[in-house]
C-alpha cells in the first residue's frame, strides 16, 4: 500500500512540501494547489491510510504531518532490492564474460 500511495505524482507531491515542513495545516497544503479542498483530503487521507502521514485536529484546523519511520522503512527494502539485483548483474556479467 506505501508504494501505491506513493506512485501518484499529486501525492508525491504532497509527501514532497511535508519533507521540507511538517507538521503543516491543511490550508498550506491547498496553497498553490490546482484542486479542490476535497481532492487534496482525499489524497492525504491514502496517504494517512499508508501510514505515511498522519494527521492532528487542533481546534477545527487539520495538521498533517510526514511519518518518516514509514519512509525509512520503504527506503531500507528499496536498498536491499537494489543490493540484491546488483549481485545478480554482478553474475550476469562475469558469466557473460566468461563464455
Amino acid at each position: 500500500m506505501l508504494f501505491a500511495a506513493l506512485g501518484d505524482p499529486t501525492r508525491l507531491a504532497l509527501v514532497g512540501r511535508l519533507s521540507e515542513v511538517s507538521p503543516q495545516p491543511l490550508s498550506r497544503l491547498l496553497a498553490n494547489a490546482e484542486m479542490t479542498r476535497q481532492a487534496v483530503s482525499k489524497h492525504l487521507g491514502v496517504l494517512e491510510r499508508a501510514g505515511i502521514v498522519s494527521c492532528e485536529k487542533v481546534g477545527r484546523e487539520s495538521r498533517y504531518a510526514l511519518e518518516r519511520a514509514q519512509l525509512d522503512l520503504a527506503k531500507t527494502y528499496l536498498e536491499e532490492v537494489s543490493r540484491q539485483w546488483d549481485a545478480r548483474l554482478s553474475r550476469l556479467k562475469a558469466f557473460v564474460e566468461t563464455t
